[in-house]
């Protein structure tokens, strides 16, 4: 039975994804369960013919996980349509219900085949490229709130856009640290953050989604992008207009909602 409604749910996500839809609210048993919205994810992803050009880590923020008992956050696929570079404009549609700020990373492809697990020390032959990014985040469903980590899980991971900065090559600094803010010039909301809300680490949360990803065996044939969860959790998007996101020493991204 279960196998039945992942198949009928996941066929209407992808269409809302797919259209830019809003459908009804998913049964409560796909939100509070996070193995059946894990399934329902994955369903709904394999259904989208767009390409995967990363991942993102959601649920990073620790006390949150507490709040909720769960044990580790989760990761779902960034497909290319959804993917912008700083300056771009962005609508804001009727279930994006927040704004994030956070560190990326461009991995080479090869790391998904190694034989190794990867740590917070090997990985780090495996990157690309370091940079920062705004996330926006929101429903393809009719429904207000976060009430479980299977409410983000469940629905390709809540992610509507991201928008990145200026991409660096990457360099060796301590990453756990690093002061972060994002504000908004036209209503003056300025949220302060720190990387090390995330998931302690940006690069602890790489190299969780990075052995997670391997032990479910995904491949990809192209570098690919991770998204290691927000510096300033999901903040309200007051007002339209520009949103400027800085990290020190990474650099800042910016974009215009409408």
């Amino acid at each position: 039975m279960i196998q039945k409604e992942i198949s009928l749910y996941s066929k209407k996500l992808a269409k809302a994804f797919n259209n830019n839809q809003l459908i009804k609210a998913l049964p409560a048993k796909f939100c509070k369960n996070t193995k059946n919205a894990n399934a329902l994810r994955i369903a709904s992803e394999k259904l989208i013919k767009n390409p995967v050009i990363g991942f993102k880590a959601g649920g990073t923020g620790k006390a949150m996980l507490k709040k909720w008992k769960e044990k580790e956050p989760f990761y779902a696929s960034i497909f290319k349509k959804n993917l912008l570079k700083s300056g771009a404009n962005v609508k804001l549609s009727k279930n994006t219900f927040g704004i994030e700020l956070e560190v990326f990373y461009f991995i080479k492809k090869n790391v998904l085949q190694s034989k190794t697990k990867l740590t917070e020390k090997n990985v780090t032959k495996f990157i690309d490229g370091i940079g920062p990014c705004i996330e926006l985040v929101g429903y393809r469903q009719k429904k207000k709130g976060v009430s479980c980590l299977g409410d983000l899980m469940s629905d390709f991971g809540c992610n509507v856009k991201f928008i990145i900065g200026k991409k660096q090559k990457f360099k060796k600094l301590k990453i756990n640290n690093l002061p972060t803010v994002l504000f908004n010039k036209k209503s003056g909301q300025t949220v302060s953050g720190n990387t090390k809300a995330v998931y302690d680490s940006p690069i602890k949360s790489l190299v969780w989604l990075l052995n997670k990803a391997k032990k479910d065996k995904v491949i990809l044939n192209k570098n690919f992008y991770v998204f290691t969860g927000s510096t300033v959790g999901v903040v309200p998007i007051l007002k339209r207009g520009l949103f400027e996101g800085h990290i020190n020493s990474l650099g800042s991204v910016k974009t215009t909602v409408k």
